[in-house]
């Protein structure tokens, strides 16, 4: 590579860039968008995204570091990989989106009272509690997240779903008082904290 090339692509990669490249997962394809827009025309909440991932890639070439983790738009992929599917260069786009997301939030700078990041972060924690999705639990934060008032009222809005879940025995009230989980809970646990060190150490989180 000519001295003249190098140059280029040195300013070309910006630290936010490197950044992503080096703490996001699949981060290092950014690069190869060439900014065609079959990705936000493919996705079915297109019209509803801050910044399609096309234009989440461009920031980031930009480097607009606090614009692009600060974007609600990550928080709105479904993993339809209809992206994906029809991207010319087959950049694992869903995997990027999903990675931006999780290190913004790692680094507290993604969106506050965004529904499907508020939805996300209360699953995980449902989840990894006793390796099983306690579905009762689950509902009483998301409703009662807002205060009180809002929780009954979105309770009252949602019987008729409980009541329908109660009867196809998908959900039992007994789950209040903790529900049942995987055989070994502390194994689980313990696999789960390995692979976020594991996961610490390859982003820099941690040494």
């Amino acid at each position: 590579m000519s001295e003249l090339n190098e140059q280029a692509l040195a300013k070309y990669r910006n630290s936010f860039l490197r950044e992503v490249e080096e703490r996001v997962d699949e981060g290092e394809w950014v690069k190869m968008c060439m900014q065609c827009g079959v990705c936000a025309g493919s996705c079915p909440f297109g019209p509803h995204w801050e910044h399609s991932p096309q234009k989440i890639f461009m920031m980031i070439r930009a480097g607009k570091r606090e614009e692009v983790l600060a974007s609600d738009s990550m928080w709105m992929c479904t993993s339809c990989y209809n992206c994906v599917v029809r991207c010319p260069r087959k950049l694992p786009i869903t995997t990027i989106m999903h990675g931006l997301a999780t290190y913004a939030h790692r680094l507290g700078l993604a969106p506050k009272n965004q529904p499907t990041r508020d939805f996300s972060v209360i699953f995980w924690e449902n989840f990894t509690r006793n390796g099983r999705a306690n579905e009762i639990r689950l509902m009483l934060r998301l409703w009662f997240k807002d205060g009180i008032g809002a929780g009954i009222r979105k309770a009252l809005a949602m019987k008729d779903v409980g009541l329908g879940m109660l009867r196809a025995k998908r959900m039992s009230p007994l789950e209040i008082f903790g529900g049942h989980g995987v055989k070994d809970v502390k194994g689980f646990q313990a696999m789960i904290r390995k692979a976020q060190e594991i996961e610490d150490r390859k982003r820099g989180f941690s040494k």
